[in-house]
């Protein structure tokens, strides 16, 4: 599964994995209790391979800040909780993504990295980081 199948959905917690499309949005089944929900198009949907973060020369994408924290904690879960306070968060970060900017990644985009990369380490789906790589260059090659 890569993170082309992954959403966050605003206002919901946690993280969604695309179960199958309807005429109208999605149903969707979520990686904390594995119910499923229908969502509609108009929910504010964010697709995990989509999103990067700010850094001060560029925007890293998601799947790079993921990989970083995959090496940093060896694959396991985060040495830190997303309910640690603001400075533990950011001296996280800091150490997976030296240069990411203060200014545009708030303490909240922090939080949600660590717990989406906690619940993809849950949900074994850490290995799609890997694979979604090698599945472009395969694409490229062609």
């Amino acid at each position: 599964m890569s993170l082309d199948k992954i959403l966050s959905i605003s206002g919901k917690p946690g993280l969604y994995q695309i179960v199958t499309q309807t005429r109208t949005g999605a149903v969707v089944e979520s990686l904390i209790d594995k119910k499923r929900i229908t969502v509609g198009a108009h929910s504010n949907i964010s697709i995990l391979s989509e999103i990067a973060i700010y850094t001060l020369a560029e925007e890293v994408p998601l799947r790079e800040v993921l990989k970083k924290v995959k090496e940093k904690e060896g694959g396991n879960p985060t040495s830190i909780s997303h309910k640690d306070g603001k400075d533990t968060l950011e001296e996280f970060f800091f150490e997976v993504l030296p240069d990411y900017d203060e200014d545009r990644v708030y303490p909240s985009d922090i939080k949600k990295v660590v717990q989406w990369y906690n619940l993809l380490q849950k949900n074994n789906l850490l290995d799609s980081l890997e694979e979604s790589k090698e599945d472009k260059d395969t694409s490229e090659e062609e």
